[in-house]
């Protein structure tokens, strides 16, 4: 089982960040969150990703922070994960090849959902357990996560895990269309390089939601540690 982790070196280019200064008068969209109205989405925290990449397994402590300070915080934490069948639905096959299609279709494993996660992920028996069939968490029809987050009014989500650039972009945009505030978390969020987790969060930053890094976060509740 792999133990070595590493985490991006993220950023956002000097330019965006005045670019949105001139447009709205402030660097970050959202200059505060209310607990009670907001999800932590945990995207595809599977051994699948996992074991691979050293950079999912390097998040999973600021993923780990986040959902305890949120949780004593009165915030809901939602656990996506991917379903057994292949992500572009019919067009798998032909567009993956046969052979990656169904490997694709296998990233989940099996089980009850809980016991899919990553080993080293805490949950908790209030945590929203789903699952996705698509790679957006919030594709009208291929997750109940969408109808779960309106039933507790929740307004606003923060984005973490597995991969920046695809599932994780892809729910983060289809939340901002729906009308959600989004919060991208860039040393929560892993991708297999560098250069791909940070166009990603170019993406995001530019067109549809903030791009915060975990300590942020925790100020932005009242819950980060004081240091010693």
């Amino acid at each position: 089982m792999r133990t070595d982790s590493k985490i991006h070196d993220w950023r956002i280019d000097p330019r965006e960040y005045a670019r949105q200064e001139a447009r709205r008068g402030s660097r970050h969209a959202y200059g505060s969150v209310d607990p009670v109205r907001t999800a932590l989405i945990v995207v595809d925290m599977v051994p699948f990703f996992a074991e691979a990449n050293p950079y999912v397994r390097g998040i999973v402590p600021n993923i780990g922070r986040l959902a305890e300070a949120l949780r004593t915080a009165g915030a809901l934490i939602a656990w996506v994960l991917p379903a057994n069948e292949a992500p572009l639905g019919r067009a798998s096959g032909e567009f993956y090849g046969p052979a990656v299609s169904e490997k694709f279709a296998a990233t989940a494993g099996e089980g009850p959902l809980r016991s899919r996660l990553w080993h080293a992920l805490d949950t908790r028996p209030d945590d929203l357990m789903v699952e996705k069939t698509a790679y957006s968490a919030f594709f009208p029809g291929r997750s109940p996560l969408p109808g779960l987050l309106a039933e507790r009014a929740v307004d606003t989500v923060l984005i973490t895990g597995a991969l920046t650039n695809v599932c994780c972009e892809s729910s983060a945009r289809d939340a901002a269309t729906m009308g959600l505030r989004v919060l991208m978390v860039a040393d929560a969020n892993a991708a297999r390089r560098d250069q791909e987790h940070n166009a990603a969060l170019h993406t995001i930053y530019r067109s549809f939601g903030d791009v915060r890094s975990t300590d942020d976060v925790l100020d932005l509740i009242g819950r980060r540690p004081n240091c010693p």
